[in-house]
C-alpha cells in the first residue's frame, strides 16, 4: 500500500544550519504518527515543508500520490505549537473565516461550526472575543479550525502543551476518534512518555538527521535489554543460573539480566525448581525517551 504521506531526501538549511537533512519519512494511511525529538531537532520545519508553508531546497514531498503544494495545503489540517487565532475577533468569525481558507462553503462551514462547538460545550463562546477566553479555551478553538475541513492528514504540533488534564483527556477522545474516522494524524512533540499512549508509529529526529522509523512495539523489541521483573510472594530463594544474574532487589521484586543464548522459559524454570511462589514475571521493555536517548549518544 502507497504511503498517504510520502517525504523523499528533504533538506532545508537556514544560513550555515541544516535543519534538515536528507529525510525520508513515509506515513501510512489511517494510523497515529509520532514525529519525535528534543526542541530544535528540525520537527516544526520539516512540517512546515510539508504543510507547503516552506519550500525544501531539495527532495520531494507527495500527499496522496501527487506533490502539488497548494493541493496538499488544503488537504492538511495544521494546528501549529504557536497558536495562531485572532485575539480581536469573535469566535464564530473567526472559525468562519478559517474555514473558508480551506474552501469550505459557508453554509457547511456554519454547520460544521455550531456541531463542534455543542461537542466540546462551548456554545456561549461563540459571539466572545478571542481575547477574552482562557488558553485551554482557545486551544479548543485552535483544535476546531485545525480539523474542521475534515482533512486526510492531521498534524499537531504538541497539542496538550499548557491543557490541563480534563481538556488534554478531551482533545485525546477527539484525536482517537479522528482516526477511527479514517484521518490520519501526525502528533510532534518532544513529550515521548505521551506518545508511548497514542502513537502506533513513531519517527525519532535529531539535529535535523532521521535516525529511526518504526513501529512502537517494533522498535521496542529492537531495543530491549533482555531484562525481566518477578515478583514473588513470601521467602525468596538464594538462585544461582548460568542463563541469568540479579540486577537489583526491590522488597519482593527482582530485576533480572538475561544471558545471551538463553530464553525467559530458563528464569521460570529455576525459580519453579527452586519451590518460590511467583506473584508476577514480565518483561521490562524500554521507554521511547530511553531508546532515543541510547541512538542519540552511541
Amino acid at each position: 500500500m502507497n504511503p498517504i504521506l510520502d517525504v523523499r531526501n528533504v533538506r532545508k538549511v537556514f544560513e550555515n544550519n541544516v535543519a534538515v537533512n536528507d529525510i525520508d519519512l513515509q506515513i501510512r494511511q489511517g494510523v497515529i504518527f509520532g514525529l519525535l525529538g528534543p526542541n530544535g531537532a528540525g520537527k516544526t520545519t520539516l512540517i512546515r515543508m510539508i504543510t507547503n508553508i516552506l519550500y525544501p531546497d531539495s527532495g520531494s514531498i507527495s500527499l496522496n500520490g501527487h506533490t502539488d503544494g497548494r493541493k496538499r495545503m488544503m488537504e492538511i489540517g495544521y494546528m501549529p505549537e504557536e497558536r495562531g487565532l485572532y485575539k480581536k475577533m469573535k469566535v464564530g468569525e473567526q472559525l468562519m473565516y478559517l474555514a473558508q481558507l480551506k474552501d469550505l462553503p459557508f453554509k457547511e462551514a456554519e454547520k460544521r461550526i455550531k456541531n463542534w462547538l455543542v461537542r466540546f460545550d462551548i456554545t456561549d463562546w461563540y459571539n466572545k472575543k478571542v481575547e477574552d477566553l482562557s488558553k485551554g479555551m482557545q486551544q479548543k478553538i485552535q483544535f476546531i479550525s485545525t480539523i474542521l475541513h475534515e482533512p486526510d492528514l492531521i498534524i499537531l504540533d504538541e497539542p496538550f502543551s499548557g491543557l490541563d488534564p480534563v481538556n488534554t483527556n478531551l482533545i485525546r477522545d477527539e484525536i482517537y476518534r479522528l482516526n477511527e474516522e479514517g484521518a490520519t494524524i501526525v502528533f510532534s512533540t518532544h513529550r515521548m512518555e505521551q506518545v508511548e499512549q497514542i502513537c502506533e508509529e513513531i519517527a525519532l529526529i535529531n539535529k535535523g538527521n532521521k535516525i529511526l522509523q518504526g513501529s512502537v512495539k517494533e522498535v521496542k523489541q529492537e531495543y530491549k535489554l533482555n531484562r525481566f521483573e518477578i515478583e514473588l510472594s513470601g521467602n525468596i530463594p538464594e538462585i544461582s543460573n548460568p542463563a541469568f544474574e540479579i540486577l537489583e532487589q526491590r522488597g519482593q521484586k527482582q530485576i533480572l539480566q538475561l544471558h545471551e543464548g538463553y530464553e525467559s522459559k530458563h528464569i521460570l524454570n529455576a525459580y519453579l525448581q527452586s519451590n518460590a511462589d511467583i506473584l508476577n514475571f514480565n518483561e521490562l521493555l524500554p521507554s521511547l525517551n530511553e531508546i532515543f536517548i541510547r541512538k542519540v549518544q552511541a
